[in-house]
């Protein structure tokens, strides 16, 4: 019998099937998704009309449809013993069973890797589903460690399948657990087409459901448009993420498109490295357009507006034409003839003398209140070449021209736009309308502006230009590839767009919020590994300390066995930071971190009153939980490796410029720190782009892995959204 076509999951709106979300992603199954008040439980939609009711009954209809090997048992027993958990499963999430059940998964697992067998199957996906739906709760255990062999399955589980599940946690579990999807903060969306009635068509659900008015399913198409005139930042990147969000809702599509239409700043490095950040961000667009693919029919179209009467050309100076537009005031040339203004726009189209004194606007309305609607210009001059298609034009549509038209042309049913150009909405719509276009939906979002921080692609250029940054992907710029290189996981930017939504308001962020998120990723699954700042760096002489040096494997994380193994050196001779020397007392008990207890007996100083050297001896009996010190140690060998700890500071000292001030005013005379340290030889094996955390200093990304050891391995800090750096 011939598979039929998966047609719809519904669900209730409270009751959102994570175990079924999360395998169809992860199995890379298509599975459009629909909440419904009209349905009890989740049912599965077949094109053929069929229908399947229960949420582990679509489970293993999923596991059995998985491209994945074992998904539900590669024999009967296991079959079985996979059907035992999907039943066991909701004791999770009852509240008085939670304690017992948690209980007894971590006994059940103490020698597991996974739930059933040595596979990786929908038991597994049953279970972590049960315990990410509850929330704060569940959380709240991960924290302690009150069950480290079910935190340490489920940090696994978690790390290896991050991009679909940090996508189904995000939508549909809030803190307090499963509730309606975060969806329901994106309603908060507003219509700005003036139509305040409740047309939206989104399948059966009720209209209080509804993200986008009159959006219909399946029939959604939005488009993101950067100019490439820069690399994509945190801004462009909610624009992205909120249109990514609304497609899929939708079942809809989104097109890339370059806003190409200046050519003075635009270029194919900035194309492709936006489509670079895009793809980054897992943006899944239909397909990629440009606005200069419509060069030719937007001409034709200024001119049909000239012979219409509804646009004009100007040889006003561009100064004075801003103030009359400031003060209504009518231009001399808006008077003038049809001919007139059809023989200055071939001089434009030439690029002659005369053709680049002048632009075309459109003759909208120069005493209307909105100022966006006093006659806009529509194309400008430009003799610079053009980086797709070279020297073929001289003049360009201006932006306010060239949207209302490509939206229309290609099927654009509702535009995004950042709640910055509320005021020129209405002359996007009446652009449309003397263009005689379909009218489309514009829905605003706030701009995501940042403390401390610049997103004018024009200042971010002045930064690159005047050699204060490295380039475009700079740790210290907003852009994608800026905060990916410091270390930021995209889960976490997902994250905290998302939370936000598409509301109105206007709001400043802190990166701390950014930060916090990032390390709840990144923690549980970072090895750690361990450096000494080179800096009056000191030995600690261990009179009864090994002889020989040893090496033992142990653990790069205690709580997660995929971050693999390291080996540890132990000598008579250790490496201290100087910072920490200075905190110990003669006869004081500290512990040396992986190793055990000492008791340094004598701090031998120079004639300044500085430490020059450390003895003591082990202690090895000695409890850890009498000593005030954690001291993290390197053994003294010739297998250490040279380290460049880099950390940054924001560009700008001010949190927010104010209206009018001058960027150059508010520059960060420092914003790089670099210290040199030396690492365990385990670092050796980092690769560019890992994430590790040096015990008790932070955490860091490899920007420059080691190659030599006269080279040092560079790392990146990551912030955290608290601690301030010890190396400050």
């Amino acid at each position: 019998m011939k598979e039929a076509g998966l047609k719809l999951l519904s669900f209730p709106p409270d009751s959102p099937p994570l175990s079924i979300i999360s395998a169809a992603k992860i199995a890379g199954i298509v599975l459009p998704i629909q909440t419904s008040s009209s349905v009890s439980s989740p049912t599965l939609s077949f094109s053929n009309g069929l229908k399947l009711h229960g949420n582990y009954v679509i489970l293993r209809y999923i596991g059995r449809l998985a491209p994945i090997p074992n998904f539900y048992g590669d024999n009967a027993f296991h079959a079985a013993q996979i059907d035992e958990w999907l039943e066991y499963a909701p004791t999770i999430s009852c509240g008085s069973e939670f304690e017992n059940a948690c209980g007894y998964m971590e006994v059940y697992l103490e020698k597991r890797t996974f739930f059933v067998s040595h596979y990786f199957s929908i038991a597994d996906i049953a279970i972590w589903s049960g315990l990410a739906g509850t929330g704060q709760r569940w959380e709240s255990i991960r924290k302690s460690n009150k069950y480290p062999n079910l935190v340490r399955w489920y940090n696994s589980i978690s790390a290896e399948y991050s991009n679909p599940l940090m996508e189904v946690t995000t939508l549909y579990v809030g803190k307090k657990g499963l509730g309606k999807p975060v969806a329901a903060k994106l309603k908060e969306v507003k219509n700005v087409t003036g139509d305040s009635s409740d047309k939206a068509k989104a399948g059966s659900r009720s209209s209080s459901e509804i993200d986008l008015p009159d959006a219909e399913m399946g029939k959604l198409r939005l488009r993101f448009a950067p100019e490439p005139s820069g690399f994509l930042h945190i801004g462009h990147a909610k624009a992205a993420l909120l249109n990514q969000y609304f497609a899929q809702r939708y079942h809809g599509e989104v097109i890339l498109r370059f806003d190409d239409t200046n050519p003075t700043k635009e270029s194919n490095e900035f194309v492709e490295n936006l489509i670079k950040d895009v793809e980054t961000l897992g943006i899944k667009y239909q397909k990629i357009t440009y606005t200069s693919d419509y060069f030719s029919k937007l001409m034709a179209l200024a001119e049909k507006l000239i012979k219409e009467g509804k646009a004009y050309v100007d040889d006003t100076p561009r100064e004075q034409m801003q103030k009359e537009r400031m003060d209504g005031i009518e231009s001399k040339c808006r008077s003038n003839s049809i001919e007139e203004n059809l023989k200055l726009w071939k001089e434009m189209i030439a690029g002659s003398e005369r053709g680049l004194q002048c632009c075309l606007r459109g003759k909208l309305d120069m005493q209307d209140p909105n100022k966006s609607l006093r006659d806009p210009v529509y194309y400008r001059c430009n003799p610079v070449p053009h980086h797709r298609i070279g020297s073929k034009y001289k003049i360009y549509p201006t932006y306010d021209f060239a949207c209302p038209f490509v939206d229309a042309e290609e099927g654009i049913t509702h535009a995004l736009r950042s709640s910055e150009y509320h005021d020129r909405n209405a002359q996007y719509h009446r652009i449309q309308e003397d263009m005689g276009m379909r009218k489309v939906h514009i829905y605003e979002f706030s701009r995501l502006n940042m403390v401390y921080t610049l997103l004018s692609k024009r200042k971010l250029l002045w930064f690159v230009q005047n050699g204060k940054v490295d380039g475009w992907d700079d740790p210290r710029f907003p852009t994608v590839q800026g905060i990916v290189r410091r270390g930021l996981k995209i889960e976490a930017l997902i994250q905290f767009i998302l939370e936000q939504g598409a509301s109105k308001n206007l709001n400043l962020m802190e990166w701390d919020k950014l930060w916090t998120l990032n390390k709840k990723i990144i923690d549980p699954v970072c090895p750690r590994h361990t450096a000494v700042i080179e800096e009056r760096r000191l030995l600690l002489t261990l009179t009864n300390g090994p002889d020989k040096p040893f090496v033992r494997i142990i653990p790069r994380h205690k709580k997660y066995d995929g971050a693999g193994e390291k080996s540890t050196t132990y000598t008579k001779r250790i490496w201290l930071d100087y910072a920490d020397a200075e905190c110990i007392s003669v006869d004081e008990e500290v512990t040396l971190m992986d190793w055990g207890n000492a008791i340094v007996k004598e701090i031998i100083k120079d004639q300044d009153g500085n430490i020059t050297q450390l003895v003591g001896v082990l202690h090895l009996e000695g409890s850890v939980k009498t000593t005030k010190l954690k001291l993290t140690w390197l053994a003294e060998t010739n297998e250490l490796v040279n380290l460049s700890l880099v950390e940054f500071d924001y560009l700008i000292t001010k949190k927010k410029l104010e209206e009018g001030e001058d960027f150059l005013d508010a520059l960060n005379p420092c914003t790089k720190k670099e210290i040199a340290a030396i690492g365990d030889s385990n670092m050796r094996n980092l690769k560019q782009g890992e994430i590790l955390q040096l015990e008790r200093k932070g955490y860091y990304r490899c920007d420059v892995p080691f190659t030599r050891p006269s080279k040092p391995v560079v790392l990146f800090a990551i912030p955290d959204g608290r601690q301030q750096s010890v190396m400050k």
